[in-house]
């Protein structure tokens, strides 16, 4: 199962690359298979996708094209042109074919329209209004880039599970040591 934490196709398709910051990132995406089931599990498409080792390739250079942008978006850099490039070259392409059944929505796609919609998407966001709401986790080692749309803007992490809930955890363990701490120096005294 992967994980959503973005609020946007374009930046969870981006953090498919975990923990960007470490020595050695996690990646999610290791196989063909776990491609197409990212595709999948995101609502790209409803049926499996057969990929390929060379879209997996793809996949992954436009994984990295899409981080770069957002990267220079949030810092108010100059777009890398070979990324903009790329990414807008998806973007033009067709997007998964929507259609409406006696079921319900239905949603199939090939692997160029996943692309597309992904493309598209980062388009969406970082040309659009939510553009300003982009945040990337407050755990050093996480680099999940999600748009804060908490109120006031305060969201610190992409996640609670795992990323808020370790802290959490670790800001409470503390305040009970200092607590023990200072219950022990007044009975001392």
């Amino acid at each position: 199962m992967h994980a959503f934490p973005g609020g946007a196709l374009a930046l969870d398709f981006a953090g498919t690359l975990r923990y960007r910051h470490r020595s050695q990132p996690r990646e999610d995406m290791p196989t063909p298979e776990s491609l197409g089931a990212w595709f999948r599990e995101s609502g790209i498409t409803e049926r499996e996708i057969t990929v390929k080792a060379a879209d997996l390739r793809e996949a992954l250079t436009l994984r990295e094209a899409v981080y770069r942008l957002i990267l220079a978006t949030m810092s108010g850099q100059d777009y890398d042109r070979d990324a903009l490039t790329l990414v807008n070259n998806y973007a033009r392409k067709p997007t998964p074919v929507l259609q409406l059944t006696s079921r319900g929505r239905h949603v199939e796609a090939s692997v160029e329209q996943a692309f597309a919609a992904v493309a598209q998407d980062a388009v969406s966001v970082l040309g659009g209004p939510d553009v300003r709401l982009l945040k990337e986790c407050s755990d050093p080692e996480c680099s999940q880039v999600y748009i804060d749309r908490s109120r006031g803007a305060r969201r610190e992490w992409c996640a609670m599970d795992p990323c808020g809930n370790k802290f959490k955890a670790a800001a409470y363990r503390a305040r009970k040591r200092l607590g023990g701490k200072s219950r022990a120096s007044t009975v001392s005294l």
